[in-house]
C-alpha cells in the first residue's frame, strides 16, 4: 500500500473497519473521501428526518369552560393524560378557558379548535342545525369523542329573596348566564318551556359563570343559575359566601321538556352536599360531552382516547364529578352526534363497540 508508511489510524467506512496509511496514494484518497462523503451525507439525511419529525409534532387544543366550573379541570385533565404520552405518540394537548358550550361549538366548526367539551342538548342542535340560538348552520362534521357526566340544571337563590322553587324566580334579578354558554341557551329554553320573557323578571344579567357567585353574594342579583356536574366548587362559593339556597326546578313545563327531547334527563343533586342545603333537590340535567371533527386526524383522536381510557382511575380521580364513571357509560350516554372514526377504533379494538 506504499512505502514509508509511518503509522495508521482506524475510522469507520460504511459497514467494515479499515486501516487507513498515513500516507496514501492519490487514488485511494479519491475513493476514501467519496464513501467518507457519502457516509456523511447518510448521516446528515438520517439526522434531518429525526428533525423534522419532531417539528411535526402535533398540538391540539381542547376547549373548556370557566375556571369556576367541571370543563375548566376537566380539560386540564384530559390534556394532563394526553401529554403523559407525549414522548410515545407526539401529541401536545393545551387546554383554554372559554365561555363553554356554544362557543366551543363554534369554535369547532371554524376549526379554531381541535376538542370541546359541551353539553348533549348543544351538541346536539349543532349537529342538526335546529338550535334557535345557535349562530351557525347544521355541522355536519360534528362528531363525539366521548360522554362524561351528568350536568344538573342548578338554581341558586338567596335566602332572604323568599324563593323556593322555580316559579318564584318571576320577578327577581337574574343572571340568565353568559350568551356563549349552555346555561345561558338552556335558561332560554327553559324560558320558552314556561312562557317567559325577560320582561317577566325585574332586572337580567349576562355576567359569566365565575362572576355570578360573587354577585349573588354582594346582593346584585336574586337568582343563579348554572348548569353543572356536582360537586361545583362554584355553587360551594355560592353557598358558603352567603346564605342561599338550592330550589327546585320541576313543573309540567319542566316534564314536558325532558320528554319531548332526548338529550335532557331527570336529576338531582343530592342532600347535605352543600351548606345550607340538607335536602335532595329535584331538577334535570344533560350530559358533558366531549366532541371534535371529522377534521381532526383519526390517529390523533385514537391517542387521546387511549390516553384517557388507560388511565381511566386517574382521571376518576381528578375531579369529584367523574367518580362514577364507568368506560361503558361514556360510550353508551347522551350521544347526540357520530362517534369519531379515531374513538370507534380504540373502542373496537377493546371490545366498548362491536
Amino acid at each position: 500500500m506504499g512505502r514509508g508508511m509511518m503509522g495508521c489510524f482506524s475510522c469507520l467506512v460504511g459497514q467494515s473497519w479499515i486501516v487507513l496509511p498515513l500516507v496514501l496514494s492519490q487514488e485511494f484518497l479519491v475513493v476514501f473521501y467519496s464513501r467518507f462523503f457519502i457516509n456523511l451525507g447518510l448521516w446528515v439525511v438520517l439526522f434531518s428526518g429525526m428533525a423534522v419529525d419532531v417539528a411535526a409534532a402535533e398540538s391540539i387544543t381542547l376547549g373548556s369552560g370557566g375556571v369556576t366550573g367541571v370543563y375548566y379541570p376537566a380539560g386540564r385533565a384530559l390534556c394532563r393524560l394526553v401529554n403523559k404520552e407525549r414522548s410515545t405518540h407526539g401529541i401536545r394537548c393545551a387546554v383554554e378557558s372559554t365561555s363553554g358550550s356554544l362557543y366551543n361549538l363554534d369554535a369547532l366548526g371554524a376549526q379554531e379548535l381541535d376538542l370541546g367539551i359541551t353539553q348533549s342538548d348543544w351538541e346536539y342542535h349543532a349537529y342538526k342545525g335546529s338550535g334557535q340560538l345557535l349562530d351557525v348552520a347544521a355541522n355536519s362534521d360534528l362528531r363525539t369523542v366521548f360522554s362524561m357526566h351528568t350536568e344538573a340544571f342548578t338554581v341558586v337563590a338567596r335566602e332572604d329573596s323568599g324563593i323556593r322553587s322555580i316559579d318564584d324566580i318571576k320577578g327577581k334579578r337574574v343572571n340568565l348566564g353568559n350568551p356563549g354558554s349552555g346555561q345561558y341557551a338552556t335558561m332560554k329554553m327553559l324560558m320558552k318551556a314556561k312562557g317567559w320573557t325577560e320582561d317577566d323578571f325585574s332586572r337580567v344579567f349576562e355576567m359569566s359563570a365565575s362572576n355570578q357567585a360573587t354577585a349573588l353574594c354582594n346582593d346584585q342579583i336574586d337568582v343563579m343559575v348554572y348548569i353543572v356536574g356536582h360537586p361545583s366548587g362554584a355553587i360551594k362559593e355560592a353557598t358558603t359566601s352567603c346564605r342561599s339556597v338550592i330550589v327546585d326546578v320541576t313543573g309540567d313545563e319542566v316534564d314536558q321538556l325532558i320528554n319531548s327531547h332526548s338529550y335532557y334527563r331527570f336529576a338531582s343533586i343530592p342532600g347535605g352536599m352543600y351548606q345550607g342545603n340538607k335536602r335532595e333537590v329535584a331538577t334535570f340535567g344533560v350530559g358533558a360531552t366531549l366532541i371534535s371533527s371529522a377534521h381532526v386526524s383519526d390517529t390523533v383522536i385514537y391517542q387521546v382516547v387511549r390516553s384517557v381510557f388507560e388511565h381511566f382511575d386517574e382521571f376518576k380521580r381528578s375531579h369529584p364529578v367523574f367518580a362514577r364513571l364507568t368506560k361503558q357509560q361514556m360510550v353508551a350516554d347522551s350521544l347526540s352526534a357520530p362517534f369519531h372514526a379515531g374513538a370507534v377504533k380504540y373502542y373496537k379494538e377493546v371490545g366498548l363497540l362491536k
